[in-house]
């Protein structure tokens, strides 16, 4: 599990102890679904739990989500904090940030 991150299509991005970007390659969940194919939140929680020797559930905030078949970048909450940061961030973005015409 330790090595899925490293690989050059699959990089880590950005990590903090808040924050943790991450690349989705097409083709994998962001979450979980009823099909239970593994996601990058449980690849993700997985890695940090290895990679820190954290003993329990590690939280990670699911701030937003990319479809399957995209490829993108991912940015995580690591702590409860960040992410109604950046949940907070996002919505009033939404509402700011308006396509003139």
């Amino acid at each position: 599990m330790q090595d899925c991150f490293f690989l050059s299509n699959w990089p880590v991005f950005y990590e903090d102890n808040h924050l943790l970007a991450l690349y989705k390659p097409a083709g994998l969940l962001v979450q979980a679904d009823r099909t239970k194919d593994v996601s990058l939140l449980e690849l993700a929680r997985a890695w940090l739990k290895e990679r820190y020797a954290k003993p329990g559930r590690v939280f990670l905030g699911l701030v937003h989500r990319l479809d399957r078949p995209v490829a993108g970048v991912l940015l995580f909450a690591r702590t409860s904090k960040a992410a109604g940061t950046l949940s907070e961030r996002t919505c009033s973005s939404r509402f700011y940030c308006k396509n003139p015409r």
